[in-house]
């Protein structure tokens, strides 16, 4: 039972690394992690339902709530109920939140440069990370 023995110390290192490493290029953005991660699902879909983006981002709606009320805050995105379904809120980018999307252009290119591996490695990184998280979601 030695600690650099275990995998989930491995991929608990390993995440703390990389989000270290993503802290300065994000606050170049003003952005937590988190509402990076929000950026992204909206600059790959601009209008999407809470609920959708919490399925994307694996988040419960408590933790996305305040994390869109910070966003909407800064000018980046928009709260909107929809009208075939009141219920429903639609979240989508201001002009303000696309026009960030170019600036953080850069940040996927710097962290993969800081990773060091090379393409083939990357794609296998992926795949292997998401079957994890496939098979102990479904354990």
């Amino acid at each position: 039972m030695l600690l650099d023995d275990q995998l989930c110390f491995a991929l608990y290192a390993a995440s703390r690394a990389v989000t270290t490493r993503y802290r300065p290029l994000l606050d170049e953005l003003g952005l937590t992690y988190p509402q990076y991660l929000v950026m992204l699902v909206l600059w790959e879909r601009d209008s999407i339902s809470v609920r959708d983006l919490g399925t994307a981002l694996q988040l419960e709606s408590s933790t996305l709530s305040p994390l869109l009320k910070r966003l909407e805050a800064a000018g980046l995105l928009r709260r909107e109920r929809r009208p075939e379904d009141e219920r429903s809120v639609a979240i989508r980018l201001t002009e303000t939140g696309a026009r960030l999307r170019e600036r953080a252009a850069t940040v996927p290119l710097a962290i993969g440069d800081a990773m060091g591996l090379t393409p083939e490695q990357d794609t296998l990184a992926k795949q292997l990370l998401r079957l994890i998280t496939t098979n102990v979601a479904e354990s």
